[in-house]
């Protein structure tokens, strides 16, 4: 099979459409899905629509805009940083090439719990990982996992507290959630055999690499020695209790450093999660996939800010798809931006190359808004750039 010319990805819509026509259907449902109905998911897509921004003229700018800043401790050349998902049968790149698209980008990233590549690779490929944990097992099979991702050399542990596996085990969706296979037995093989032979493109990427779409968990507890399967590492989630404070207040101890309490979007949760521990606090809805019907983080974040004050960097997800949006969540006092659809789609597109393009696209977005705005670097931004509807924030 010939190789067309490379054609970079020059927006995130784009990206999104031609991983739609790339991947097989129920590996884009998986990507693209969100709880319920998917109210909560358009509406963190058009939350930033109704958000509108000033723009000044005149201003002598200088060559190069500052768009720098922190996250979880760590300096970072961009405010974007990738959000934790497990890349399974995306791309054979997987979590690594992620990683490597991050770092040259000038970025952080976040690791999944339930990657398909070990943590000691990904780190190697980017030191400036963090790793997620989920409730998962008793607290001795939690601690045995920090002390993986300790020993792994992250730089801080990511939490989300909103949603857990007794919610995902029985989660509706009313366009069908599709369902994982177990292993790669020959049962498996032949039940999706169909859908390798009508993907080509998808499939010969990974009979070039001598590999399959990645469905095992290298980073969950191993039983007898073996390496879990991603529905293996799911079903133990799923027999965890849903996370309480006690819960935040161990982990936090248990790890000692920097802690980031992820999908809070109350000033009350915030000031919890600060007084358990958490170094950082990140506001979001899980894009879309908990609770259906809530509005978009972006509406509560200023009062989240606000609740926090100086004691915690704030980070922001849910939704975000442009530079624009990147500008607006800063300007209400976001530290920096998490994205995670976003790299999916560049990650099946082209592997770590189409990470790093979409990267590429919020890098320039950014820029081109901040000119726009008549400001030198992120830090001059601030609601007063914005247009903002009466009664659209929260708190």
């Amino acid at each position: 099979m010939s190789l067309s010319p490379h054609k970079p990805i020059e927006t995130v819509a784009e990206a999104r459409a031609r991983a739609k026509k790339l991947l097989p259907k129920d590996v884009f449902t998986a990507l693209e899905a969100g709880s319920d109905s998917g109210a909560t998911m358009r509406n963190n897509l058009t939350a930033f629509e109704q958000v509108g921004m000033i723009p000044r003229v005149g201003v002598d700018l200088p060559a190069s805009l500052d768009l720098k800043t922190t996250f979880m401790g760590q300096s970072i050349d961009l405010p974007v940083v990738i959000a934790p998902a497990a890349a399974q049968a995306m791309h054979p790149d997987g979590e690594v090439g992620v990683a490597r698209a991050a770092r040259r980008a000038g970025t952080a990233l976040g690791l999944s719990n339930f990657a398909s590549m070990p943590v000691e690779d990904v780190v190697r490929a980017n030191p400036d990982t963090f790793a997620h944990v989920y409730l998962s097992g008793d607290r001795d099979i939690i601690a045995g996992r920090v002390e993986r991702f300790r020993q792994a050399g992250v730089k801080g542990l990511i939490f989300t507290m909103d949603l857990s596996g007794v919610r995902v085990a029985n989660q509706p969706r009313d366009w069908g959630s599709p369902v994982y296979p177990d292993g790669l037995g020959l049962s498996t093989l032949i039940k999706y055999a169909p859908m390798a032979l009508t993907h080509p493109r998808w499939t010969m990427r990974y009979l070039r690499r001598g590999s399959v779409p990645g469905l095992y968990a290298p980073n969950m507890s191993k039983k007898d020695g073996v390496v879990p399967t991603l529905v293996g590492g799911l079903y133990e989630w799923v027999d965890t209790h849903v996370p309480t404070w006690d819960d935040m207040a161990w982990l936090s101890d248990l790890w000692g450093g920097q802690f980031m309490i992820k999908g809070l979007v109350t000033p009350d949760d915030a000031r919890r999660a600060l007084d358990v521990g958490a170094t950082a606090i990140g506001v979001s809805n899980h894009g879309g996939n908990n609770l259906d019907t809530t509005p978009s983080p972006l509406r509560f974040l200023p009062a989240v800010v606000k609740a926090v004050g100086d004691q915690a960097e704030v980070t922001f997800d849910s939704g975000v798809r442009r530079g624009t949006d990147v500008v607006k969540a800063l300007a209400l006092g976001a530290q920096s931006v998490m994205i995670g659809r976003p790299w999916f789609y560049g990650l099946a597109v082209d592997g770590e190359r189409g990470v790093f393009e979409v990267m590429e696209t919020f890098r320039i977005t950014i820029e081109r808004a901040l000119i726009g705005l008549g400001k030198s670097s992120i830090h001059e931004l601030s609601p007063d750039d914005l247009v903002i509807p009466e009664g659209f924030l929260i708190g």
